[in-house]
């Protein structure tokens, strides 16, 4: 089972609302649009994501909808394999309670939208974990997750990734947890050879991993979980490697083992069947130090002493910003969704949620500073390398979010989330 990932950020720029050029995307205005040319489009032509597990940012979504209607589309058409993400790319172990759960209720909602069905299935940013997150996410009617192998904390000391796992979060909850496979993973991410022959992939590696099952009922399930844009991005043709492994068709020769998703794998699955599994607490899968890569000092991220300090300072502007914005939602009750499709049913076929007869819907101030607000707080782009990078723009929206929070209306914002905070949603 392949799972591509795919969080490409919101690049807007906070003050005009639009992209700004990026010259190192040449010959591309910038890298959302290269990234598409390079792989969501080809990706989405050859019917890959119709045989793979995926999960698409809400952010790069409403990008590709206006953008690429063609690789959203394909997006959309695989739905039945598609997985949530919370709205923004935030590492939620750093966040509040009530930030993390407004951030899985904005995933959840966008994806009901884009998608047409309510997800069963999340992947956490960065795969940053840590049980109130899993509870909030169990809480909101999430059955399974996907973690990195060394994210897991076996009862007896032996933790074989080839089965679903089950995480206890109290009283008659728990979360299924699916542990991808290290070594495939690794390979097929940071090794070009290993992934330039997809027949000699499936029988050197895939069916190596798959021998010596001694688990009962179901057979061995052999996670590959990568970014999504390895496939004819990172590394070019790699889309051809993608869609040569996954073809189901008749004519395809016998790999020994089934292509399956996460979704319809895990759709009857029984969690209390499932072996139980703790979880290594506040870790992800792209910082061998928990996750101080976005917080602190970090061997994997060179100079970290201005993140504490910085975040400190976001947190005490943001509190004061929710503290405006929620006085405005109980004043004025403008805490519904900005955009309300027709139907759900007609915003999946359509591909995107629809606005209202006359052109875009006007959004009050109040919600706009507090979708600004969580986005400047620590996200995995901005956070990991310095506060001077073009690219972060979280002191620009911070500054922006400070001007909005004392009026009460105003035009629309693109990066609003799809429905109000925490309760009211």
């Amino acid at each position: 089972m392949t799972h591509a990932h795919s969080p490409q950020p919101l690049r807007i720029d906070p003050f005009s609302g639009i992209v700004p050029e990026e010259p190192a995307a040449a010959p591309f205005h910038d890298w959302n649009s290269r990234v598409a040319a390079e792989c969501y489009r080809p990706n989405a032509e050859r019917g890959n994501l119709q045989r793979i597990s995926f999960d698409l940012s809400p952010t790069l979504a409403g990008w590709l909808s206006n953008a690429d209607p063609v690789a959203y589309r394909g997006f959309v058409e695989a739905a039945a394999n598609a997985l949530a993400q919370p709205y923004h790319h935030t590492i939620l172990p750093l966040a509040s309670a009530v930030d993390r759960r407004t951030e899985i209720r904005w995933g959840i909602r966008d994806f009901e939208l884009r998608f047409g069905r309510r997800p069963t299935g999340i992947w956490l940013p960065e795969t940053a974990v840590d049980v109130p997150t899993l509870r909030l996410a169990a809480a909101e009617g999430i059955r399974f997750t996907i973690l990195a192998p060394w994210q897991g904390a076996p009862n007896d000391g032996q933790l074989d990734t080839r089965r679903p796992h089950r995480v206890d979060l109290g009283p008659e909850r728990s979360m299924i947890v699916v542990f991808y496979d290290g070594a495939l993973s690794g390979a097929v991410s940071f090794d070009p050879a290993a992934t330039s022959d997809a027949e000699r992939f499936a029988r050197e590696r895939v069916t190596v991993r798959l021998a010596g099952w001694r688990g009962d009922g179901d057979g061995p399930l052999v996670v590959v979980a990568t970014d999504g844009e390895l496939y004819g991005h990172h590394q070019p043709f790699r889309d051809l490697f993608l869609e040569r492994l996954t073809d189901n068709r008749p004519d395809h020769p016998d790999w020994g083992f089934d292509i399956v998703t996460l979704p319809a794998t895990l759709s009857g699955a029984d969690p209390t069947s499932l072996p139980a599994v703790g979880i290594v607490e506040r870790t992800s899968w792209s910082c061998h130090h928990g996750v101080l890569r976005w917080s602190a000092e970090c061997a994997d991220a060179a100079d970290g002493r201005w993140k504490a300090p910085l975040r400190a300072a976001f947190e005490r502007l943001a509190t004061a910003i929710d503290v405006v914005a929620e006085t405005a939602c109980r004043a004025d009750r403008i805490c519904g969704p900005p955009v309300t499709p027709t139907s759900t049913s007609s915003t999946a076929r359509s591909g995107a949620p629809t606005s209202p007869p006359g052109g875009s819907p006007r959004q009050p101030r109040p919600r706009t500073a507090v979708a600004s607000s969580i986005f400047s707080r620590p996200n995995a782009g901005a956070w990991q390398c310095s506060p001077a990078t073009p690219g972060t723009g979280r002191t620009r929206s911070a500054s922006r979010r400070s001007r909005r929070s004392g009026r009460p209306h105003g035009p629309s914002d693109s990066s609003t989330g799809p429905s109000g905070r925490d309760s009211r949603i």
